[in-house]
């Protein structure tokens, strides 16, 4: 019941105040951001990769109310393809990008976001890395799937992410499964109506699972973003059963998250991707984190008791 309501303060202005003011603020946020710039995060990088793990990097804000701000998102993500390219770590170190950055919600906004993350997705190529393409809100995703879909034209790694409480995701993993996508599963983390999605947790896992094999035996590359100990068990056995070598799907979790999780799984030789994010804009991503698990929220709150 408490993820709705965080989902909400998500979008609040005030609740966004209150919380940057809060004095344990900016240490429980670290947990999960690592830092606020390029500086910062780069030796979240090295030593990410030096431990036998790959990572995935999310420059974080999501508000864009005009072009330029999107013509700046833009930018980031550049100035961020040109030190990875100096590490050289390949596909160790991709990017997600959530197209509401590069101003998919502005007038016109899906050919600006189109126009915005084809140079973004050009870049990373050039460098021997890729991009996936985030699911928000369910409202944005034929545009993020057509954007999609005309980005792999000229680069067929690029990937995507689908949300296995959104009735749609049945269908959408069919046909990108048959494409031979890269693909991310997540539960979702977005408030979403009943009209359109499941509510019932226990719905939800079955979906993922469902949607799980449905990729594991299609032609694409399926990423397995979870940090459930069940559904990582079901992904494993998904992947025997369909074949699948320990190169041939992977598994994603956030920063900060079940870091020992990380370390098991790559050790057994699978692929393990840590999906990290940093910048300034830190609120929004955030709050979902506390959304989507409540021992994330215990942890906030226990700390503010504890400093406070």
């Amino acid at each position: 019941m408490l993820g709705p309501v965080i989902l909400a303060a998500s979008r609040s202005d005030k609740m966004r105040k209150l919380v940057s003011a809060a004095p344990v603020t900016k240490p429980v946020v670290n947990r999960f951001i690592p830092g606020e710039t390029v500086d910062q995060v780069v030796p979240i990088v090295e030593e990410t990769v030096g431990k036998g793990l790959e990572l995935t990097l999310d420059v974080v804000g999501e508000d864009i109310t005009t072009p330029e701000q999107a013509a700046h998102a833009r930018d980031a993500y550049l100035e961020l393809i040109e030190r990875l390219k100096v590490l050289g770590h390949g596909t160790k170190a991709e990017m997600s990008v959530k197209l509401s950055m590069f101003g998919q919600a502005l007038d016109g906004g899906h050919e600006l976001a189109l126009a915005n993350v084809r140079p973004v997705v050009e870049a990373a190529a050039a460098i021997g890395t890729t991009v996936t393409l985030d699911a928000e809100d369910h409202t944005t995703l034929d545009s993020m799937f057509a954007i999609h879909e005309e980005l792999r034209k000229d680069f067929p790694q690029t990937g995507c992410v689908i949300q296995a409480y959104l009735f749609r995701t049945e269908a959408d993993a069919r046909r990108l499964a048959a494409n031979g996508s890269r693909v991310r599963i997540v539960k979702g983390a977005y408030k979403e109506p009943a009209e359109v999605a499941y509510q019932d947790k226990s719905e939800i896992d079955k979906a993922y699972v469902r949607i799980l094999k449905i990729l594991m035996e299609g032609e694409g590359y399926p990423m397995i973003g979870s940090h459930d100990p069940r559904l990582i068990a079901i992904g494993q056995e998904l992947a025997r059963r369909a074949g699948r070598k320990l190169d041939e799907y992977e598994f994603q979790m956030l920063y900060g998250i079940r870091s020992e999780e990380h370390l098991r799984l790559a050790a057994e030789g699978h692929r393990m991707r840590v999906y990290t994010a940093y910048g300034t804009d830190w609120y929004g991503y955030f709050m979902r984190r506390l959304a989507e698990k409540p021992a994330n929220l215990l942890f906030f709150v226990r700390s503010m008791i504890t400093k406070n």
